[in-house]
């Protein structure tokens, strides 16, 4: 019995011996133990994801060029609620920046307001002011939401000035561009850094 004992501590030891020697993917593992090696990717199938150049004006959330005079894209909403309000564009957004303001049309914002029909004529007439400056559209059709987006993400030099929730959502979620908006008869601007203008 004492030899029966002593053979099979011996085996033991080689059986944990020959483990620690072989390899876990080696061949005479059983399937189930074995561990399988994982190629390495070609790089033909790797996908490179592509991130979002960060703009040089940007300091984190703060943004650098903005500055008297400031540039600001003015949205149909915005224009309609002014008129409601019976504010001038230009003259309440000066009140509210303390600086010279430059409102600015694009063209869908403006085929926007000409399909609305006669209603807004005076709307037509406010925008055809010589002291708003028209920026020119190069998409197809005329939904203006996406068009001022990818603008203000273009160039970080604009202020949006505009009432309509889902548009305002939109520009949140874009760094460095403050929304002016009319509240309770005045213009009020959300998110305008303190060095240039009224933080509220």
């Amino acid at each position: 019995m004492g030899k029966q004992k002593k053979t099979r501590k011996i085996q033991k030891q080689r059986v944990a011996q020959l483990k620690r020697i072989i390899k876990p993917t080696d061949s005479r593992i059983k399937d189930k133990l074995r561990l399988v090696k994982k190629k390495k990717p070609d790089l033909d199938t790797i996908k490179i994801h592509d991130a979002p150049q960060i703009s040089s004006a940007l300091f984190f959330q703060y943004n650098t060029q903005l500055g008297p005079p400031y540039h600001i894209i003015v949205d149909t909403n915005f224009i309609n609620f002014s008129i409601k309000s019976k504010l001038d564009i230009i003259q309440n957004m000066m009140d509210c920046l303390y600086a010279k303001c430059i409102p600015y049309i694009t063209d869908c914002v403006r085929a926007e307001l000409e399909k609305l029909g006669a209603k807004y004529k005076l709307a037509l007439r406010i925008i055809t002011d010589p002291r708003f400056e028209r920026l020119p559209c190069l998409h197809k059709g005329t939904y203006a939401d996406d068009c001022i987006v990818n603008k203000i993400t273009q160039h970080k030099c604009y202020i949006v000035a505009t009432n309509d929730k889902d548009l305002k959502n939109r520009i949140r979620k874009i760094p460095g561009v403050p929304i002016m908006y009319v509240a309770q008869h005045k213009y009020a601007i959300e998110r305008m850094p303190e060095a240039y203008g009224t933080k509220m």
